[in-house]
């Protein structure tokens, strides 16, 4: 009966964010909602001035009508899943939801008040940080332990720690997710391999309302590319990628394994370390560079590589990273 539902959830999630392209992006447009390129970035993003962005709006909608359908109807046939997991999986959807309005704020202030770098560096980590600790706080109080599943290890007990290092996690992931944003398709292709792994992860774990969540995140990417693929006719913004970075650290966390969430996210993390070592570099060197551009996407655009080579090769490197999170749960649990 889960496959039903997981299936069920996947064509709404696809259905919902692909149709909302056909009414949105003229809505966006009219609206004069569209991406200011940075003087910067790569000279050639210059005709993507003023597309349509906030299209992360679109596959937001459709995992949530996808999820607040198929995971109820999934729990009618099921009794096996206790309030802490059912506070982990929508509560991971409200946090992925507060991320958003999170990224929406940041947005409107770049494309209304027409300040391209939106809201402060310190703005958004504490925003960040209280969304982490309000999700965090939940769990606790659903009966949350401070205790994780590390595959091939077992159960780990990392004291009161562990919420710092959760909430710092969250965090981290959150940022790395929004700075793979950056050309067309790169983001939503990525993602959808990330969530692949996890509804099959899920599902060898038994965890299935995780599953319908997991392939609806992914299925909503897919509907997203139909419209984001290049040349993209909309942009997630960072209303969508950091709604994005919080449903994944939902799925790591509902499945009490965040620590997937380092293979599986290893393009997200190259991209934020490419961030932190360019900016150290040029500091400690008084102006030399590390990459020819920052994040690595640039660089690798900087270097010939079309935005459609560099979607390919950074999902296959995405899809390794789950393959390598599925074999390690696979052998270790």
């Amino acid at each position: 009966m889960s496959a039903t539902w997981t299936l069920l959830a996947a064509v709404i999630a696809f259905g919902v964010t692909a149709l909302l392209g056909k009414w949105m992006i003229p809505y966006l447009q009219k609206l004069h909602f569209g991406q200011t390129i940075r003087e910067e970035g790569p000279q050639w993003h210059r005709s993507k001035q003023g597309t349509p962005t906030m299209g992360g709006i679109m596959f937001i909608l459709g995992i949530v009508v996808a999820v607040l359908i198929c995971v109820p109807l999934y729990y009618v046939n099921s009794f096996d899943e206790t309030l802490l997991m059912k506070v982990r999986l929508f509560g991971g959807l409200g946090m992925a939801l507060g991320y958003g309005l999170v990224g929406f704020m940041d947005d409107y202030i770049k494309v209304v008040k027409k300040r391209n770098l939106g809201l402060t560096a310190i703005q958004k980590l504490v925003l960040q940080f209280v969304v982490a600790g309000a999700y965090l706080l939940g769990v606790y109080l659903a009966g949350g332990k401070s205790t994780t599943l590390i595959p091939l290890v077992g159960e780990v007990d990392f004291g009161w720690g562990y919420w710092i290092l959760a909430a710092i996690l969250i965090v981290g992931v959150v940022n790395a997710v929004n700075f793979t944003d950056g050309i067309d398709g790169l983001n939503a292709s990525i993602t959808f391999f990330v969530c692949i792994f996890l509804m099959m992860i899920a599902g060898l774990m038994s965890m299935f309302s995780v599953s319908i969540m997991a392939v609806a995140v992914a299925a909503a990417c897919m509907g997203f590319l139909v419209w984001n693929f290049n040349p993209a006719k909309v942009f997630m913004g960072d209303t969508g990628s950091l709604f994005l970075g919080g449903i994944v650290c939902a799925l790591a966390f509902a499945l009490n394994m965040p620590i997937l969430l380092l293979p599986l996210g290893i393009v997200y993390f190259a991209e934020i370390l490419s961030v932190v070592l360019q900016v150290s570099y040029f500091k400690l060197t008084h102006g030399k560079r590390l990459f020819k551009m920052s994040p690595i996407h640039h660089h690798f655009e900087m270097c010939g590589w079309s935005e459609m080579k560099i979607c390919f090769v950074f999902s296959m490197v995405a899809a390794a990273g789950g393959l390598i999170s599925l074999l390690w749960v696979f052998f270790g649990v």
